[in-house]
């Protein structure tokens, strides 16, 4: 060890001497012109050491060590006060200056003398650190480069806040969104009330005045003392002063400080007149409200009470669940007087309170027992209930639908406000491969026309999310705006989708041909004249009608008795006479075998009306003669009967035309077997 160090001696005692030889030598030596001789040095002849911890420790002085260990680790550590740096090696020196060329260091030395700037434009040199150094330094950052935020702008640092209010700075100086945080972090801290041996003395010395700890306990919540400015301050009104007030003394107890004690004491106290201004007793008021947590708006909303929730949801679900049963069996919801005094408020609420009776929790929570603002017994709120079931309905068609084609059916009619309401279906083939045909919406149209229809036909599509582009089927009645060639609404579907085929309704086609053929012929016309008015005579009056069912039970009876019937369940059923709708064919099929099952009662009542001269007019006689002379006739008899068993074959027809799952294929070879009946009916009676 002491071999080491003699020789480290050594080597700085040849360096100063170098720089003696340097300084007597008049003129400088380029470092390009002269040779620099490189100092040599046998690191092999180093003797190798072992440090024996226990028996060295003591022979050893600390400050060898330190440099020892400097020299090994080219660390360029503060140099110790005991030793100068001159005096025991003269220069620092690291085991890579020994093998440094002279060169290297002259050249880093002109760099430095051309590059030199004033101190103020210097760069602050790196940080040095105790790493080998074979080892990469750290890298480092861009001075260009912004500094990066260590910590997220939209909290506080706790650690940060200061508590001198000397010191602090004024709240309107705090980012907007930070100032609530900051007040909070300030009040968990309280008043920052600090206790001096001796406070500071004011004024002069007959009135010399200084702050008293015992105020603190006066003035608890608010009262502070500032040991740097050696003021007083008003906590609360710190927290809260978010703008600068300009006024003479507003700033007394924010910025500036109250430091005139002489003022403390007697009526006149400059506390008490604090605590009674307005800005102070405003503080007062918002620090209580902003630790007033359970008041706070945000606890209201979040954190409603579970009791109530259960309430309104028990409430919510008996008014979904009356709803939806009243739709599902087709019933009205509202009623004409749904007044408390009312004998029946409607389906709706006489429902409601037919489960409130049978159920205790319900009549806690619907009616009059729920509030006033919640009750959901509005019409308005049944109507929403409605929509948002069908718009589920609508999505599970959508659904049903999935990916693959489908074909729409459109049918436009008059409700009773004499608006135009326009029928949509969708028919398609479902997962298991079954036809399915579903209502999809009813809209109102401004008119029929084809540009119209088939405007409100894509809009509804699109708004449900169809692929029209999938349309391959079309299905509307025979009129002109929905079945024409170059301006019909088939025609203007197919143009964006080609391969939507349009079909003719085969059941309305089937009906307008047997409207037709009974118009042509005179004969089945009369009839179903004559047909319409018995009906209408025996019909008139509920006391006819109880005359017809009493005329068909003797009838029955009297059949019985002779056995020319059988008896037996859900056999010789009492009747009544049908009548013939407009627009459906198949009601006059009904019609004409009600009249041929009834066709005696029938008889028996137009001749009582006939008779009755006491109770009957002078008209009625006569429409109940005009019938009953039309019914006695040989060609009403026959035609009835003949049109009863061609109907019957068109009835049949009609019934499979309107099945959902009808194909085309079925349907032509129906109406081909049905075509080939009635002609052989007709040749062959």
């Amino acid at each position: 060890m002491e071999e080491h160090l003699k020789l480290m001696e050594e080597s700085d005692s040849d360096d100063e001497k170098a720089k003696k030889k340097k300084k007597k030598a008049k003129k400088p030596v380029s470092s390009d012109d002269e040779e620099v001789p490189v100092i040599k040095r046998k690191v092999k002849e180093i003797p190798a050491f072992k440090v024996d911890v226990e028996a060295d420790a003591q022979k050893i002085p600390p400050t060898y060590v330190l440099h020892f260990c400097r020299a090994v680790c080219d660390c360029t550590l503060p140099q110790p006060k005991t030793f100068g740096a001159k005096e025991f090696m003269g220069k620092t020196k690291t085991i890579h200056s020994f093998f440094k060329r002279k060169d290297d260091e002259q050249e880093s030395k002109r760099q430095k003398t051309s590059t030199s700037e004033p101190e103020e434009h210097e760069a602050p040199p790196p940080p040095q650190s105790n790493t080998i150094p074979n080892e990469a330094p750290p890298p480092q950052s861009n001075s260009n480069e912004a500094p990066q935020p260590q910590s997220d702008t939209n909290e506080v640092d706790v650690n940060l806040i200061e508590r001198d209010p000397g010191k602090r700075k004024p709240m309107w100086e705090h980012p907007v969104n930070l100032r609530e945080q900051v007040r909070r972090a300030y009040l968990s801290f309280g008043p920052y009330q600090i206790e001096l041996a001796e406070y500071k003395v004011n004024g002069t010395k007959k009135q010399a005045r200084r702050f008293r700890y015992p105020w603190f306990k006066l003035y608890p919540n608010w009262l502070e003392y500032s040991p740097t400015t050696h003021s007083a301050y008003c906590f609360l009104y710190y927290l809260f002063c978010d703008k600068p007030n300009m006024s003479h003394g507003h700033d007394t107890f924010t910025v500036k400080g109250f430091e005139n004690w002489n003022k403390v004491c007697g009526k006149q106290c400059a506390f008490m007149k604090h605590i009674k201004t307005s800005n102070h007793r405003d503080a007062l008021l918002f620090s209580q409200n902003l630790l007033n947590q359970e008041a706070h708006v945000d606890n209201s909303i979040s954190k409603p009470n579970k009791e109530i929730i259960m309430k309104n949801r028990l409430r919510l679900k008996t008014i979904v669940d009356v709803v939806r049963w009243l739709t599902y069996q087709a019933c009205a919801l509202r009623g004409h007087d749904e007044s408390a005094s009312s004998k029946n408020r409607g389906n709706f609420l006489e429902l409601l309170t037919l489960l409130a009776s049978y159920n205790d929790e319900v009549s806690k929570v619907i009616l009059e027992n729920a509030p006033y603002n919640a009750k959901y017994t509005s019409g308005d709120i049944q109507k929403e209930i409605l929509s948002i079931i069908a718009n589920k309905i609508r999505k599970h068609i959508r659904s049903e639908v999935g990916d693959s084609a489908f074909c729409v059916m459109v049918d436009e009619s008059r409700d009773e406000l004499k608006k135009e309401q326009m029928a949509i279906v969708v028919r398609f083939i479902d997962e298991e491969g079954m036809i399915q045909e579903r209502f999809l919406d009813l809209v109102h149209v401004r008119d029929t026309l084809s540009a119209t229809l088939k405007t409100s036909l894509w809009k509804q599509l699109l708004h449900y999310q169809f692929d029209v582009s999938k349309i391959r089927g079309q299905g509307y009645d025979g009129a002109s705006n929905m079945r024409g060639k170059w301006n019909g609404l088939q025609a203007l579907v197919l143009e964006e989708c080609p391969y939507a085929y349009y079909v003719h309704c085969f059941a309305h086609r089937l009906q307008l041909a047997l409207v037709c053929a009974s118009r042509e012929v005179i004969p089945v016309h009369q009839f179903f004249t004559y047909l319409v008015d018995i009906v209408n005579v025996v019909c008139a009056s509920s006391k006819r009608h109880d005359e017809l069912q009493k005329a068909k039970a003797s009838e029955v009876e009297k059949l019985l008795e002779l056995g020319e019937i059988n008896s037996g369940k859900g056999q010789n059923q009492l009747g009544t006479l049908r009548r013939a709708g407009d627009t459906r064919w198949g009601s006059h099929y009904n019609s004409v075998c009600s009249l041929i099952k009834m066709f005696d009662a029938t008889r028996v009542v137009l001749a009582g009306i006939i008779d009755d001269v006491a109770h009957t007019t002078f008209a009625q006689r006569g429409d109940a003669e005009g019938a009953w002379r039309n019914m006695q006739s040989f060609e009403f008899v026959f035609i009835l009967h003949l049109i009863e068993k061609v109907m019957r074959k068109t009835e049949i027809l009609s019934q499979a035309l309107q099945s959902k799952s009808q194909d085309i294929l079925n349907a032509m070879e129906l109406v081909s077997a049905t075509k080939i009946t009635l002609n052989n009916y007709r040749n062959d009676g």
